[in-house]
């Protein structure tokens, strides 16, 4: 198999056939050997139905059936990971994406990139919706030390072997640029055209930002202490030990060479606090390390290009 397309849809009635009309024809002018995987994601309209009548017509179809909403990085983590293409290329069924710019996608990876994301400069969201990607990206970029400009675009091209060993889980198909950047995959990027939508509903909203906050946390945890988590926990852990014990001789020098009282002083509790979380901390980092060494054992926390 040359090229899988996965496509998450979710309650996405009516937009999947015509998004199919559009893909088929550039699909088929690029290969034969394809595939085009819709997984619906627990649809409640005629989305599945849509997608069976797709299926009889066109054997190329394959129907990833969810038995309830998961959520869009769970239909990604499942197209991949059923996906049978050399190159896999992702896109949302909202007909946002535009499937004229899949050819360009490719072309860069040609160019040496595993990875190529697309750019929607001139996006045709709404103007909330802009400032708050905008403002995400940045913050993405510079904790991240991403390059492209738009790592929340959905149409995206990969080669197979990026997945390998990839799961995905929460928001984090937002930041799967930034995962495989760490994990050593060039990444590529393309202007692609960006179109507003016409029938249905969003999906974004407030939750799925805080979702992706709290994922960011996760994905700069893996790309900075995944092999060694002893490191964070046992650094804060000597930090907040060392604080605690300055504190508590400053008060023992207090009470044995001046006689002041320091039983009721808040400073004392706070010194004692400050020393038992220091301990606790390097207990827990060293637990974690354990974990990881555990996590680790059937795999490795790096990537072979090849071996010559």
């Amino acid at each position: 198999m040359d090229l899988s397309i996965i496509i998450p849809a979710y309650n996405e009635k009516g937009n999947v056939s015509i998004l199919y009309r559009e893909l088929k024809p550039v699909v088929d002018g690029i290969t034969k050997k394809h595939e085009i995987i819709f997984i619906d994601d627990g649809s409640t309209d005629s989305t599945y139905q849509d997608l069976l009548d797709l299926k009889k017509k066109d054997s190329n179809v394959k129907i990833i059936k969810f038995r309830k909403n998961f959520g869009q990085t769970a239909a990604m983590d499942a197209g991949f990971k059923n996906a049978n293409g050399n190159v896999i290329v992702a896109m949302d069924a909202d007909l946002q994406n535009d499937p004229k710019d899949i050819p360009n996608l490719l072309g860069k990876i040609d160019e040496g990139y595993e990875v190529v994301s697309g750019w929607r400069q001139k996006r045709k969201d709404s103007f909330s919706k802009r400032v708050i990607s905008r403002i995400a990206n940045v913050i993405r970029k510079h904790f991240t030390g991403e390059t492209i400009h738009d790592s929340g675009c959905s149409l995206k091209a990969y080669r197979k072997e990026c997945f390998k060993g990839l799961d995905l889980y929460g928001e984090m198909h937002r930041f799967i640029p930034a995962l495989l950047r760490w994990r050593g995959f060039r990444i590529g990027e393309v202007k692609v055209n960006h179109r507003p939508r016409k029938h249905g509903k969003t999906k974004y909203s407030i939750s799925r930002i805080l979702k992706g906050a709290l994922d960011l946390f996760v994905v700069l945890f893996w790309q900075k202490y995944s092999t060694r988590p002893i490191h964070l926990f046992g650094g804060l852990g000597i930090l907040s030990g060392v604080a605690g014990f300055i504190i508590l001789l400053y008060l023992a020098i207090v009470r044995l060479f001046l006689g002041v009282p320091i039983g009721n002083r808040p400073l004392l509790m706070l010194g004692m606090l400050l020393a038992i979380l220091g301990v606790q901390l390097l207990i827990f980092g060293l637990v974690a390390d354990i974990l990881i060494k555990n996590y680790y054992k059937d795999s490795v926390p790096y990537s072979i290009e090849r071996i010559e």
